[in-house]
């Protein structure tokens, strides 16, 4: 095994993306190591010639290279060396960290992993990166350190490289392999193909788009200005906005979240200039601009983008993360049907969008997605896994029911899903579930499944764009008398307790704990294997090296690790578990708010959504090699859904990829599958 590790100057910053970074920098150091063996770190600046040893090892040799975050060094081989590596020789150790639940920054993995002293990180690095791998300000006279420049520097910038390596090695030997070995490995080098094919970007719309915010955003500030008699210069500022609307109108507004305003602007009461200082605000906030910017930053001069994906980057499901454009956090709701964001965005090319929409900075919104196209003479094939969290969780917990719901649908012979969810949970027949009631019956299955209360109701409502007030008045007078009375006994505990209520009306509090305690009643095996999936993990903390087994569960506590092996053949992962002495399942993770390694808690619900959504990419990624296998080229994953570059030939179509998506796996026998898709030049929400 090699140990390998690069530093880099240039002038373009690191954070427009991996591969617009490392196709133009200065590779300045490389340290590398053979097994255990001294490091020896290559001074390009001082020495430009490669030395032969590490020549013979890029070159030719077979021998694996292992790189903190493989597909930067890789790259800086590749691009700046003049040497392509075949990527099944890279291993990446912050992908290995991430696969189990750990943190991808080597800095912190020490901390975590209990990496000696004198074989950690160096503490002095980020100063030194800072130094010698990135211009130095516009005012200062010198732009540029070197070795001439910073002689003492420089030598302790070669020692932290050596440093990087050894700490990387010794991270290498304490992480576990469990979820980066075999098919999943093979996943991960997929990955990187796919990575380095990446996808073409419209650069004339993500233009045109840019010029179309910049215009709105001047027009709006000018009307902030005179609503607010230029106390408030844009309604992007949040902190003076609130003041100034406290100020002059007195009404004090908790926060300037979408939906609160979406309420306030349809209050008559309110002056009609505060109405429209709202909407501007609401306009202002639509935007997708900086998304363009970076994406205009990270394209390539073949105009690809290239590296947006990180593999497993998702906590403890394994599921692909973005990076740099984000593709996984793409606008989704509220979006018109594609016709009208195709006509959106030749309007934005015409540069005349103004004149045909209301609000421009919400059809650039509308339009990201659709900067992802195919090139001449190819199409995009896309396909979605659907409801595939909903089918494997009834599949995991065998709720029969649902499971032959899901299979007559897919035949053809079956109800509306959401229609029988609320007949379920309400106990009438199907036939009586009005159209009204049927979204009550969406909002029961969407936000049920993983055991939460109220407050899943809040996120999910954010999610999805629900009001909850509203649904309260949709959804009040149906509700039966007795689930009212217990949901009305639980809101006034939660006062008394001083816990969270969210910022929502008694009756919306009370209505979503009522759906809450309805949906459950409707799905009886779902919540007991909540319960018996909590108990299987508070007896494998505590009794370490024990196999216990829970329906398709095996869990382990192997030293500080809690195993949960899934159907799949791989780990759910949960570094340091503990059970506190109320019962309550605690684990060390990132805090998805602070994004601080620390102690989080979890439940019988939240493991279950953590098997569902980790089962979910498993079925994805299993398919994935077949994919590939008939040709069509996988340039990117957003969530459930596979969005393939073919040549534009009728044998490539939605309908054959689609069923090979929905392909079941071997460990999968019995779980229903469908997957659905479309063929387009231009990327689309269907």
């Amino acid at each position: 095994m090699i140990f390998l590790d690069t530093e880099t100057f240039n002038e373009v910053p690191i954070k427009n993306g991996t591969y617009a970074y490392t196709s133009t920098c200065e590779p300045m150091v490389v340290a590398y190591a053979i097994d255990e063996g001294e490091v020896s770190c290559w001074d390009r600046v001082s020495s430009p010639r490669m030395p032969g040893d590490l020549e013979y090892l890029l070159r030719d040799s077979d021998d694996l290279i292992t790189a903190h975050f493989a597909m930067f060094d890789r790259n800086v081989i590749k691009y700046g060396l003049g040497i392509d590596v075949p990527i099944s020789r890279w291993r990446c150790a912050l992908t290995q960290a991430l696969a189990h639940a750990l943190p991808g920054g080597l800095e912190l993995l020490c901390q975590v992993l209990g990496v000696d002293l004198d074989k950690a990180k160096l503490k002095t690095g980020k100063a030194l990166v800072r130094l010698f791998c990135t211009p130095r300000p516009k005012n200062m006279k010198l732009r540029r350190a070197t070795p001439q420049t910073h002689p003492a520097e420089w030598k302790e910038f070669l020692k932290y490289a050596t440093y990087d390596v050894i700490s990387m090695r010794e991270v290498k030997r304490k992480l576990p392999s469990w979820n980066y070995q075999g098919e999943e490995l093979a996943l991960y080098l997929l990955d990187q193909k796919i990575n380095d094919r990446g996808y073409l970007i419209d650069t004339e719309l993500a233009t045109a788009a840019i010029r179309a915010v910049e215009r709105e955003q001047a027009s709006l500030a000018g009307r902030t200005g005179i609503l607010t008699d230029d106390v408030v210069a844009s309604t992007t500022q949040r902190d003076q906005l609130l003041a100034h609307i406290l100020n002059e109108y007195g009404i004090d507004l908790p926060d300037m979240q979408m939906s609160t305003i979406e309420r306030r602007i349809e209050d008559q009461s309110l002056p009609p200039e505060l109405r429209e200082l709202l909407a501007i605000r609401l306009q202002a906030s639509s935007t997708s601009t900086a998304k363009y910017k970076r994406l205009m930053k990270a394209v390539m001069p073949d105009g690809r983008l290239r590296g947006t994906l990180q593999f497993a980057g998702a906590g403890r499901t394994r599921r692909w993360a973005g990076r740099t454009f984000q593709p996984q956090n793409l606008p989704s709701k509220g979006l018109p049907p594609y016709v009208v964001v195709d006509a959106g965005i030749e309007a934005m090319k015409g540069d005349y969008e103004d004149l045909v929409y209301e609000n421009p900075m919400q059809v650039a919104s509308w339009a990201l997605r659709g900067s992802v196209i195919a090139p001449p003479g190819r199409k995009l094939v896309i396909s979605d896994l659907a409801n595939i969290e909903g089918r494997d969780g009834a599949w995991l917990a065998g709720e029969g029911w649902k499971l032959d719901a899901f299979r007559a649908f897919d035949a053809g012979t079956g109800p509306d899903l959401y229609k029988l969810a609320y007949s379920k949970a309400f106990r009438i027949s199907i036939e009586e579930v009005t159209k009204p009631q049927r979204q009550v019956g969406k909002i029961i299955e969407l936000f049920t499944q993983y055991g939460g209360g109220v407050g899943a109701y809040v996120t999910g409502a954010l999610t999805y764009g629900v009001d909850l007030e509203e649904l309260a008045k949709t959804a009040w007078d149906t509700l039966p008398g007795e689930i009212v009375h217990d949901a009305e006994g639980f809101l006034k505990w939660t006062i008394k307790q001083r816990r969270p209520t969210y910022g929502l009306s008694d009756k919306a509090f009370v209505t979503c704990d009522a759906l809450k305690r309805m949906g459950r009643r409707a799905i009886p095996a779902t919540v007991t294997l909540w319960k018996e999936l909590e108990d299987a993990t508070i007896r494998a903390i505590n009794r370490p090296g024990v196999k216990i087994d829970c329906r398709m569960f095996k869990l382990q506590r192997v030293g500080a690790w809690l195993k949960i092996l899934l159907p799949s053949g791989r780990y759910l992962c949960y570094p340091q578990p503990r059970v506190d002495g109320d019962g309550q399942i605690t684990y060390t993770g990132i805090n998805q708010y602070s994004r601080k390694w620390c102690r989080l808690k979890t439940y019988g619900g939240k493991l279950f959504e953590n098997a569902c959504q980790a089962l979910a990419g498993d079925v994805l990624k299993a398919n994935m090699p077949r994919i590939e296998e008939a040709g069509y080229e996988t340039v990117l994953t957003v969530h459930d859904e596979i969005l393939t570059e073919t040549p534009d030939l009728l044998e490539f179509n939605a309908k054959h990829l689609s069923s090979l998506l929905a392909t079941v796996p071997a460990w999968a026998q019995g779980m229903p599958l469908a997957a659905a898709g479309f063929e387009a030049t231009r990327y689309r929400k269907e």
